[in-house]
């Protein structure tokens, strides 16, 4: 995240007039993450669409899960901390897990990660044109913006309604609006509520992992693994999803009870999603068939900072950041920092004082969408 400008009257800090800045402290940047962090959520109701947008608007969704601090954890932060100290630096350890005393084993299935999940939108549009070879084709992504928060998943779709509507996809439109999902059901029923009108796709690599999984349960590894999921991999991208499922259905006899159980549950799984995969219909169209964009960003904009051994998060705080992060890649930090700065001024003269940006308090998780 880039630092920070000085703001005269802004809680920040000033650099030094020595020919070199002076680096902010930890705390200090940590307290402005949260301060502007009470600015984000204002600043995504408030900034103008982008110019020059397409004629098809493509949104995307997925989650990524982020390790948080469990009340166990908050609570030996919040404590006092022991002044012991071991003679030798080599028995810290040591000295620690004599006051923590034995940890507690863990039972199957526990979860030592305790994640969260942050909701992740990417959006842009395609416009028409044609290819090299002068056929028709949709060009682009052009515009594209991230949005991500620990609220839930509805937030993101009012966020995305929200967004749709500025750039001129609103209901009635009659303007094409293509969603791409990973088949998670409450995505499925929040499309269905927020855009009945969008086109919606599963992921085509997300079906070929269970095509990949009920391979594996058929042939164990066999030389005819490879060609069994590439011919099911054909019939897919010809509008044949019906008759992969039936493959698989066929299938069921040559395995043992344990592995036609698994089977069954692909079958079903493919089964009530396949209105979702005309994939055939989505090439001609030159519409998206994957959900490469998103996945890209839960990679860049979370995974990368959130996810680190030994990172134990709060989501308020965390929240903060991450939408500091999302502004910062839709390259609108310099538009962000001058909208903060001009509501630091106008708080400052209907207060009749200086407004501090500084603050330890993070502010609530959004809170857009949920009244519903």
């Amino acid at each position: 995240m880039p630092k920070a400008p000085h703001r005269p009257g802004a809680g920040t800090t000033a650099s030094l007039h020595t020919g070199a800045e002076k680096t902010p402290s930890k705390t200090t940047v940590e307290k402005a993450v949260l301060g502007l962090g009470h600015y984000t959520q204002e600043w995504f109701a408030s900034a103008p669409p982008p110019e020059g947008d397409g004629e098809v608007l493509v949104i995307q969704f997925d989650s990524k899960a982020t390790p948080t601090a469990t009340e166990e954890e908050l609570e030996k932060r919040r404590g006092k901390r022991s002044k012991e100290r071991p003679l030798s630096p080599r028995h810290r350890g040591r000295a620690k897990r004599v006051r923590r005393g034995p940890k507690k084993r863990k039972k199957p299935g526990d979860k030592s990660k305790n994640g969260k999940a942050a909701t992740i939108v990417t959006m842009y549009t395609l416009e028409k044109g044609k290819d090299q070879d002068g056929k028709r084709a949709l060009l682009g992504p052009i515009n594209k913006k991230v949005y991500a928060s620990y609220a839930p998943k509805r937030h993101a779709f009012a966020i995305a309604r929200r967004d749709a509507d500025k750039r001129g996809f609103k209901k009635g439109s009659r303007k094409a609006i293509q969603i791409v999902t990973d088949g998670d059901e409450d995505l499925e029923r929040l499309v269905r509520e927020f855009f009945l009108e969008a086109k919606h796709t599963l992921d085509i690599m997300h079906v070929l992992e269970y095509v990949w999984e009920a391979g594996r349960l058929l042939f164990q590894e066999d030389s005819q693994l490879p060609g069994w999921v590439k011919k099911q991999e054909s019939l897919l991208y010809k509008g044949k999803a019906a008759l992969v499922i039936q493959h698989i259905c066929d299938a069921r006899g040559q395995v043992g009870s344990g592995a036609r159980k698994r089977l069954e549950e692909i079958r079903d799984y493919l089964l009530n999603r396949v209105r979702l995969m005309d994939y055939h219909e989505l090439r001609k169209l030159d519409l998206e068939v994957a959900s490469g964009a998103v996945e890209g960003a839960v990679r860049h904009v979370i995974a990368k900072r959130f996810d680190s051994g030994s990172m134990r998060w709060i989501k308020e705080r965390a929240e903060a950041l991450l939408q500091l992060r999302c502004i910062e890649i839709n390259g609108d930090w310099s538009a962000f920092m001058a909208f903060v700065e001009r509501r630091l001024r106008e708080k400052s003269r209907s207060n009749a004082r200086s407004q501090r940006l500084l603050t330890t308090k993070p502010g609530s998780l959004p809170t857009l969408g949920m009244a519903a």
